[in-house]
C-alpha cells in the first residue's frame, strides 16, 4: 500500500492536530491509489470499522507529533524537554535555597575571616562562604553567609550580632548585618524556568541588560524576582538579591563591557564590591544587595448575597492568593492594588463570583507604618532598590 503522508498543519501558534475527517480522506486516497476499485463508502461493513480504527490510531500518532514540535518551545515544552533547552543555554532549574545574609565584621586591622566562620541572630547560624579581611578601618567588606540549616525566614538589620565560632586571645570581634537577609527559597517551579529560559532565548550578545541578567540569574541562590538592571545617569545600577557574592561579580564581568559604568547605591550599606582576578589583572565589581520591606495586608470584603455562608472559605482561599502576589513582585517594582483585587478575586471566583462582591477595601503597612497609594492611582511606591515580603501571618482577610 502507499504511504500515508498527513500533512503538518500550522496555525497561528504553531502546528495544530489534523481532523479526523482529513484523516480520513487521505487514508482512503491512499489505499485507493493501489486498489483503483476501492469501495469505502458502504454502510455497515468491515472496511468501515477498519479505516474507523485506523483514523483513530493516526490521529493518536498525528498529536504526538504535534506535541513533539511544540516541545522544541520554551513557550509550550514539558518539563523534561525544558531541562534540555536549559542545558543548551547554560542554565540549570533553581535548587531549595537556605536564607542567607551579608555580615560585617568589626575588631583587629588585618585579621583574616577564614571560610567557614560562622555568626549567628541567636536562632539561627550563617556560615560565611568566601571569607575575608578586616580593613584599616576596623571592618570587613561584607561576606556572604549562608545558613547551616533549611527554611525560609527573614533577617532584619541589626540582627545577626552574635559570633560563635571562637577567637583566641587578645583578640576581640564583633558583627552586624547593615542590610536585611534574603529568606531561603524552594527549588523552582516549572513556571518560572520557563520563564528564564525564554529570557536567555532573546539574548542579544554582550553588554546588553538581556544577556547580563541571564549570566546573573544562572548563579545558583540568585532569586530571579530580585534582580533589577537600572540605567542611572552614565552607567548602569546592577541589584542583584541572593547568590554566592563572587559568583554574582563574576556574572557581572562576564556580561558587561564597560566595568566603568556601574555605579553604586547612594546607601552605602547596600553596596557589595568584590574583587575577582583574571590574570594578571585584579577588578573592583560592585553591585547593590536590595533590603526588604516587610508588608502587612488587611483586606475588608462584602458581598450582596443573601444568607452566604462561605465567608470563612473566602478569607481561606483570598490570604495566599494576597500573599503570593506581594511576594511576587520585581525589586523596585510597586503595589498595585488593582493586581491584588485581581488575586483576589481569582482565587475566591469559584465560591464568590466577582460580580457579586460588593466591597473590597486593603490596608497596607510596610516596615510597620500604614501607606496609601499615589493620589489619582492605585500604586503604592517602593524603595526602587527595594524588594517585599510577605509572611503567611502577615495577611488579614475578613468579612465587613
Amino acid at each position: 500500500m502507499s504511504s500515508t503522508d498527513i500533512p503538518l498543519v500550522m496555525g497561528p501558534e504553531g502546528p495544530v492536530p489534523t481532523s479526523p475527517a482529513v484523516i480520513l480522506e487521505t487514508l482512503i486516497a491512499a489505499v485507493a491509489a493501489d486498489v483503483p476499485d476501492f469501495t469505502a463508502n458502504l454502510p455497515g461493513t468491515l472496511i468501515e470499522d477498519i479505516s474507523s480504527t485506523d483514523v483513530a490510531a493516526i490521529a493518536q500518532i498525528d498529536q504526538y507529533r504535534v506535541d513533539s514540535v511544540n516541545d522544541i518551545t520554551p513557550y509550550g515544552a514539558n518539563a523534561d524537554v525544558l531541562n534540555q533547552l536549559g542545558v543548551m543555554f547554560g542554565i540549570e532549574q533553581g535548587k531549595p535555597t537556605n536564607t542567607s545574609v551579608f555580615v560585617i565584621i568589626s575588631g583587629n586591622v588585618g585579621y583574616i575571616i577564614q571560610p567557614g566562620f560562622i555568626v549567628s541572630d541567636g536562632t539561627h547560624q550563617y556560615v560565611v562562604q568566601d571569607g575575608g579581611t578586616i580593613g584599616g578601618g576596623g571592618s570587613s567588606e561584607s561576606l556572604f553567609a549562608v545558613a547551616n540549616q533549611s527554611g525560609s525566614w527573614s533577617v532584619p538589620v541589626g540582627t545577626v550580632t552574635t559570633i560563635i565560632t571562637g577567637i583566641p586571645t587578645p583578640y576581640e570581634l564583633t558583627c552586624t548585618n547593615a542590610v536585611a537577609g534574603i529568606p531561603g527559597a524552594p527549588a523552582e517551579s516549572v513556571q518560572s524556568y520557563r520563564s528564564r529560559i525564554l529570557q536567555a532565548s532573546i539574548v542579544a550578545g554582550q553588554g546588553t541588560p538581556a544577556y547580563l541578567r541571564t549570566l546573573i540569574e544562572a548563579v545558583p541562590g540568585v532569586v530571579s524576582r530580585l534582580v533589577s538592571i537600572l540605567q542611572v545617569s552614565a552607567g548602569w545600577e546592577i541589584i542583584v538579591g541572593g547568590g554566592d557574592s563572587y559568583q554574582v561579580a563574576g556574572a557581572i564581568y562576564k556580561g558587561i563591557l564597560d566595568l566603568s559604568s556601574i555605579k553604586s547605591s547612594d546607601t552605602s550599606p547596600r553596596n557589595i564590591t568584590v574583587t575577582i582576578i583574571d590574570p594578571p589583572n585584579n577588578y573592583n565589581i560592585i553591585y547593590v544587595n536590595p533590603p526588604n520591606q516587610v508588608v502587612t495586608v488587611d483586606a475588608t470584603w462584602n458581598t450582596d448575597l443573601i444568607n452566604f455562608t462561605a465567608g470563612l472559605q473566602v478569607d481561606v482561599l483570598a490570604a495566599p492568593a494576597i500573599q503570593n502576589y506581594i511576594n511576587g513582585i520585581t525589586v523596585g517594582q510597586p503595589i498595585n492594588l488593582l493586581s491584588m483585587t485581581a488575586a483576589f478575586q481569582q482565587a475566591v471566583a469559584s465560591i464568590l463570583p466577582t460580580e457579586n462582591l460588593s466591597t473590597l477595601d486593603f490596608t497596607v503597612t510596610i516596615n510597620g507604618s500604614p501607606v496609601s497609594p499615589e493620589a489619582g492611582t492605585s500604586i503604592i511606591l517602593s524603595d526602587p532598590e527595594s524588594y517585599f515580603s510577605c509572611a503567611a501571618d502577615a495577611v488579614t482577610v475578613v468579612q465587613g
